[in-house]
Formats: structure tokens, sequence, C-alpha cells
């Protein structure tokens, strides 16, 4: 009984231990902290992107955040589809990871499967968001408006290009429906 219990006790060990070293945010991106989940709830439309499975062939994309009943961030991302001639819609949630003035989350679309989602750059007023994901693989331009001033932009390549992302495979998103 008591090697049983030892046994089990280590095998909770060993999973925690890989679910907590698993990194939710790249080597070298910082999140923005302090954040305030208040100011950045609200529509957002992404400016640019780097392309992944979940969002190809999307344009006029925009996502949504507001709280659920819970305390968790529902999140409603939509984009037309220029291949089907279709809007896509994917609502999800999101957690903060630790305390909830860090701006680095885990969102969900798929029952228990998350993904890291990072506010790695952010202006005073909330209008302008850099965001990536858990490794080089994924990063946002999101603004409060469908476009963002060069200067803005050219800041959010610069410490993208920093961190490590190649923004030449940046996609630069129409906002045209």
């Amino acid at each position: 009984m008591n090697t049983k219990k030892t046994t089990n006790i280590l095998i909770t060990i060993i999973i925690m231990a890989g679910l907590f070293s698993c990194s939710t945010i790249p080597k070298g991106a910082v999140a923005v902290k302090p954040f305030n989940k208040e100011k950045y709830l609200g529509k957002w439309y992404e400016i640019a992107r780097l392309d992944f499975k979940f969002e190809r062939n999307l344009n006029n994309t925009t996502a949504e955040y507001s709280v659920n009943e819970d305390g968790t961030i529902k999140v409603d991302n939509k984009g037309y589809n220029t291949v089907t001639g279709e809007w896509s819609q994917a609502i999800g949630k999101a957690k903060f990871i630790g305390n909830n003035d860090v701006a680095m989350l885990k969102v969900s679309f798929f029952g228990p499967f998350y993904a890291g989602y990072n506010v790695i750059a952010l202006d005073a007023d909330y209008k302008y968001a850099l965001v990536s994901g858990k490794n080089l693989k994924y990063l946002w331009i999101l603004s409060r408006t469908t476009s963002i001033p060069d200067e803005i932009k050219n800041k959010y390549l610069k410490i993208a290009k920093e961190i490590g992302f190649n923004t030449e495979n940046l996609l630069w998103i129409e906002h045209d429906k």
C-alpha cells in the first residue's frame, strides 16, 4: 500500500513537472506588466499575423474578448474565408497563467487543450497590441481600428525581430467586408 502511494505521488510529480516546464512564451519575450484585463476587453482587429492552419485563408479577422460568468475570458474570433466565401467563427476561453496583472494567458478552442497567448507590447491607451503564442510560430499585431500608425507598426516589428520572429512572413490582413 505504501509503495503504491509513493508511486502515485511520483507519477503526479512527473506529470506536474512536465505540464509546468512547457514554455508558454518565446525565449526573449516578456509579457506586459502591469496589465489591465478590463481595458483589454472588447474588439480587436487583426492587422498582421504569422499564418497557421486555423486562420488559413481568413481575412477581415477580429477577436472580441469579454468576461465569462466563471471569470475566464470569452474569446470570439471571426474571419472571412477568401476561398469558401463564408464567415468563420471560433469561440474559446482564456485564463491567466499566473497573476491577472501579467499579460500571460492560455487560450483554448478545443476542450482541455490550451495554447499560449502573451501580450508582449501594448500602448498606454490599449489601442495596439503585439501578441505572441508559445513560440516563434505565432505572432499577431492587433488594433482597435482596421489600421495601425506606421510608428507603432515599426516599433512592434522591431520588437518581434529582436525576439527572433521572422517578420518577413507576416500576412497583412485586409478589412474590406
